[in-house]
């Protein structure tokens, strides 16, 4: 897998121009470039800091109201229609009762033995 060149601000402009709609590409570009060559010495970090400021001004997040969470939900399956696993369902193993107070596991113990 190539490491990508974030020097290289050609490669810089295509990843950041990759989100932006096909018609704010062209003009992401050239607003990049423009940008660029107006500092005579540029290194990565300033470039990209360059860049990004231009790329925010580009750049329309999706609207809100047309997405909404079923859409990205799996639909229905045996899993969800089935009720929530429970302290009674059979499904969850056997659980631990609570331990009994010292007083009545003796007297349990002691019912136990008299009746062996």
């Amino acid at each position: 897998m190539p490491i990508s060149d974030d020097a290289d601000p050609d490669a810089l402009i295509s990843r950041l121009a990759g989100p932006l709609s096909p018609s704010d590409r062209v003009a992401f570009r050239r607003a990049a470039e423009n940008a660029i060559e107006q500092i005579p010495c540029a290194g990565p970090g300033l470039i990209y800091r360059l860049v990004s400021g231009v790329w925010r001004s580009y750049f329309h997040p999706p609207d809100d109201a047309s997405w909404d969470i079923a859409q990205e939900l799996p639909r229905s399956s045996k899993l969800t229609k089935a009720a929530p696993i429970g302290r009674d369902d059979p499904r969850c193993g056997r659980r631990r009762a609570r331990p009994k107070p010292p007083s009545e596991r003796r007297e349990r113990t002691a019912r136990q033995r008299g009746a062996q």
